[in-house]
């Protein structure tokens, strides 16, 4: 009967041991698991007073999301009157490519010049401000753009797909053929696109050329740069067989070099051009638009085109 008893005794205490280990063994899990749910309790919580807040504060469930609307809107309707306060309009250019923007010594001065700039400065002179050029090379006009260092972008940029996701773009104010810059003495050489096989193609870095260099023309290498100048310079050493550049700008470099020539080559025309700025300055985006409409209208870009092209080929 004794032995019994403390059999009893021992069975007890072993099964309240075991409930206890148990017990300690599965707390840290139910800890963890009301830790997680505590966790998602207070973000759930947290949101859910935020809205509270939002909903007490004003008869409009919404007046948090207005809020940001205005300020972004404040923000955008600001661009025009902070360039007007500033009293300068900053452009960005790649200034190596004429007749659109390239340098020229006028009077003894370095001067940027083309018809790019004489629409800009048409584009400042309708805001009632001056002008200011900031010069770089082309795949830095974007990043220089988002960051604010520039107000607008107008270096014969074509208003990609992929570059809209980025920027907004005004309308189109040309359009140009693709043109194939090559030695003189190879001219001869090249007659359609295949002609172009397996080559050495010179581009622009993040230009429009660039993607016709890799997409339309086979096995080609592809020799990107960043200035058309240090392009031209390899085309010369025989580095490179030739240089995709628009029409304009191909003829330019040829009239200015006599070893250089345009080749009989259709790569086809461009989607066009157009200014760049950053996305949501629409009454800046305006007024560029209302000083391309006038421009055009009055046939003044046509002439801007011929004056630069004529100052090109003298440089």
């Amino acid at each position: 009967m004794k032995t019994t008893h403390k059999l009893k005794k021992f069975f007890l205490t072993l099964t309240i041991l075991i409930i206890s280990i148990a017990s300690i063994t599965l707390l840290p899990l139910g800890l963890t698991g009301c830790g997680q749910t505590s966790k998602i309790d207070k973000t759930n919580n947290t949101k859910s007073n935020s809205s509270t807040t939002e909903n007490t504060s004003s008869t409009n469930p919404n007046k948090t999301n207005t809020a940001t609307s205005s300020i972004n809107s404040s923000e955008i309707s600001n661009k025009v009157e902070q360039i007007k306060k500033s009293g300068v309009l900053v452009l960005g250019t790649s200034a190596d490519y004429p007749p659109y923007e390239f340098h020229k010594i006028i009077n003894g001065k370095d001067e940027i010049i083309g018809f790019d700039v004489d629409i800009a400065r048409e584009i400042a002179s309708d805001l009632g401000v001056k002008l200011k050029i900031k010069d770089m090379k082309f795949e830095g006009l974007l990043p220089s753009l988002q960051t604010g260092k520039i107000d607008i972008i107008i270096a014969g940029m074509t208003p990609s797909q992929e570059r809209k996701k980025a920027v907004d773009f005004s309308r189109n104010y040309y359009q140009a053929e693709q043109k194939f810059l090559v030695r003189k003495s190879d001219s001869n050489k090249f007659k359609s696109i295949d002609d172009l096989k397996s080559l050495n193609i010179g581009v622009q870095k993040s230009t429009i050329q660039e993607k016709i260099a890799k997409t339309k023309i086979q096995c080609a290498n592809v020799v990107s740069l960043g200035k058309i100048t240090d392009l031209v310079l390899q085309l010369k050493s025989k580095k490179i067989d030739g240089i995709i550049l628009e029409g304009p700008v191909a003829t330019a470099y040829a009239n200015s070099s006599d070893d250089l020539e345009v080749a009989n080559i259709n790569l086809g025309k461009e989607d066009g051009v157009a200014i760049a700025i950053k996305k949501g300055q629409a009454k800046l985006l305006d007024s560029i638009n209302n000083t391309l409409e006038r421009l055009i209208k009055n046939n003044k870009i046509s002439n801007f085109i011929v004056n630069s092209t004529k100052l090109a080929e003298d440089n």
